[in-house]
């Protein structure tokens, strides 16, 4: 199996996954693809699978849907990149990342509607990760830095066919310097103070109220 250093052949796919790949041509075809799925709320413990196992289980978070995209695109001329953001609670969000035409995109699958993917609209992969500061903060949460890699440079990691879980990934994406993004305390009471009482009014339903939400992708059915 690859060791994820090296793009395999198709011919290291098995027929359904090599099925499956030729239908996900494009960044929107997958992000579509992963909104269809449940999202992995892990009830049977803490998981995080490679692309195989996110087709074998038909469901995926939000590291296991950047793994999932990552494969798949790389069979169409993509590198395999992924982004990781931390979080001032510790609960970090990983997609995605592609330049299609010189601007800057994501996939990504959440249980927040404002983390899923970006349209490729951005110059820099910095103003990327801005588009995501007001929508990642909530009663606990604020960017505190992100951080881009090739997952091919991560040698001896099986992102792509591993039949365990990739913990290794997990710590190395932990690992990564991530460049620091400062949040104005204002800002950040501000947007706190209006997710809070948003959700106090519609019943503890998530707000959708961004400024930015041209660039977002479609959503998954269970946020529109």
């Amino acid at each position: 199996m690859s060791s994820g250093s090296e793009t395999p052949f198709l011919s290291a796919f098995t027929p359904a996954e090599r099925r499956q790949i030729a239908r996900l041509r494009t960044p929107s075809d997958v992000q579509r693809y992963l909104n269809r799925l449940p999202y992995n709320i892990e009830t049977k413990g803490e998981t995080l699978r490679s692309f195989r196992g996110v087709l074998r289980h038909r469901m995926a978070h939000c590291a296991e849907a950047a793994l999932f995209a990552a494969c798949v695109l790389e069979q169409h001329g993509y590198p395999p990149l992924v982004m990781s953001f931390e979080s001032e609670d510790f609960l970090d969000h990983v997609l995605f990342v592609y330049r299609r035409r010189g601007q800057w995109g994501t996939i990504a699958r959440s249980r927040d509607p404002g983390l899923h993917g970006r349209k490729p609209r951005f110059r820099s992969v910095r103003a990327l990760a801005m588009s995501y500061i007001d929508e990642y903060v909530d009663a606990t949460g604020c960017i505190e830095g992100y951080a881009y890699v090739d997952l091919r440079k991560l040698p001896g990691i099986d992102w792509r066919f591993s039949e365990k879980n990739l913990w290794r990934l997990q710590q190395a994406l932990i690992d990564l310097p991530h460049k620091r993004i400062r949040v104005p305390r204002r800002r950040l009471k501000r947007m706190r103070s209006k997710y809070l009482a948003y959700r106090e009014a519609h019943g503890g339903k998530k707000p959708l109220f961004y400024r930015g939400r041209k660039n977002w992708t479609k959503l998954p059915k269970e946020f529109l």
